[in-house]
């Protein structure tokens, strides 16, 4: 049997990310996930691109990830717009003085860099290749079950399995799930157009489009259509793709070229009833799964594991247990405030702006039109967009 202090199931970004904070910690760690190491270590591009905050790259700093990214994978955010069908009106969001929006890297570079970060850590020991399943939580620890019979026992399970966690549905732990019927395509095109450094996004009829500005005259082209239509569009070969995306943004960068695989994903958003229970927590999307319209899943998923680490080496300083109720009652309170209105606001707009009826097509362009002219709400928006 194999004792440890904290297991972690799921080695994605926020898994990884929370065994990176308490690399320096006097605890043993298990993290657990069903990929291999290998893949682990070098994850396949999987066509997302992640709009990181300004905040979220001094997370990573601090956690020792961000200089393991090459400088060619890293594009500044310098200003983001939002259109609205064929209206010629643009809502704009530029970055200030020393104070850029962000930058965009892909989710692949981004999950390489974090598990270099943490291979070579002494106090974490990785379990790959195996599903886990929650065995019993009691008064004393927990005891998890490897999908090859092995037993791990440790004194907190927190589960980073992503959205659609097994091991949150195990704790009896509900969430709310918003199936917005819609699927998300994802790749890397070139184009004859320079994209100045200008995150685009566009709410068409029937479609929504987002180009997203990568090193050179390359962008992440980024649709949203019904799962039906999808089906459709990824059918089609890599040149009939091409024109495809010229027709849909209007020729607005040209000539366009396939450069990358396509990739579709589902649209779900996910938001917990819990983030924390006795000896468990929840981090990542297992915690709050976002639509990808306000680009803030990875961002939220960094700070949840930040935002524990920080409450397990709070107790240990103190000499607490790492799974102290009061610790995890503060992260759970905090994750909550700093995650529920955004994610509420999020799933409004991509329903608004996923609805074809006249009155929604009025609402939308007029909501544009009062963010751009109420200070209040544009502060807002801003400092979403960097936090």
């Amino acid at each position: 049997m194999n004792e440890y202090d904290l297991i972690i199931v799921g080695a994605g970004p926020a898994g990884q990310s929370l065994a990176a904070r308490l690399a320096q910690a006097p605890l043993r760690i298990a993290l657990i996930d069903g990929e291999s190491k290998a893949t682990l270590a070098a994850p396949a591009y999987d066509g997302r691109e992640i709009a990181l905050t300004q905040t979220s790259i001094a997370r990573l700093k601090q956690l020792g990830a961000w200089e393991r990214l090459a400088q060619a994978e890293v594009a500044p955010l310098t200003r983001a717009e939002v259109l609205n069908g064929q209206s010629p009106y643009v809502l704009s969001f530029a970055d200030q003085p020393g104070n850029a929006l962000g930058a965009l890297a892909p989710n692949s570079a981004i999950r390489r860099a974090l598990f270099q970060t943490i291979a070579g850590q002494e106090n974490c020991d990785f379990h790959t290749g195996r599903a886990a399943t929650i065995d019993a939580i009691d008064a004393k620890g927990a005891q998890v079950r490897l999908a090859d019979g092995a037993i791990i026992r440790g004194k907190m399970v927190v589960a980073a399995d992503t959205r659609f966690s097994l091991l949150r549905k195990s704790q009896g732990i509900s969430a709310h799930m918003l199936d917005f019927g819609r699927t998300m395509l994802v790749c890397r095109v070139q184009h004859a157009k320079p994209h100045h450094g200008v995150a685009t996004e566009w709410f068409g009829h029937g479609q929504t489009v987002a180009m997203l500005p990568l090193n050179g005259d390359q962008s992440s082209f980024v649709l949203t259509l019904s799962a039906h239509a999808m089906q459709s569009v990824m059918a089609l070969s890599d040149a009939d793709f091409a024109r495809d995306v010229e027709r849909r943004t209007q020729a607005r960068w040209g000539e366009i070229t396939l450069t990358s695989t396509r990739h579709a994903y589902p649209l779900v958003a996910v938001y917990a009833s819990r983030f924390a229970g006795s000896r468990f927590a929840l981090i990542g999307d297992a915690a709050v799964g976002m639509h990808p319209v306000t680009a803030h899943g990875f961002n939220f998923g960094l700070r949840s594991a930040c935002a524990l680490g920080d409450e397990i080496m709070r107790a240990l300083k103190a000499g607490r247990d790492i799974a102290d109720a009061q610790g995890l009652a503060r992260y759970e309170r905090g994750h909550r405030r700093a995650t529920l209105p955004l994610y509420a606001a999020t799933n409004a707009i991509a329903q608004l702006y996923s609805d074809e009826r006249p009155l929604a097509r009025v609402a939308r362009s007029a909501g544009l039109r009062l963010m751009n002219v109420t200070p209040g709400a544009r502060r807002l928006v801003e400092a979403s967009l960097r936090r």
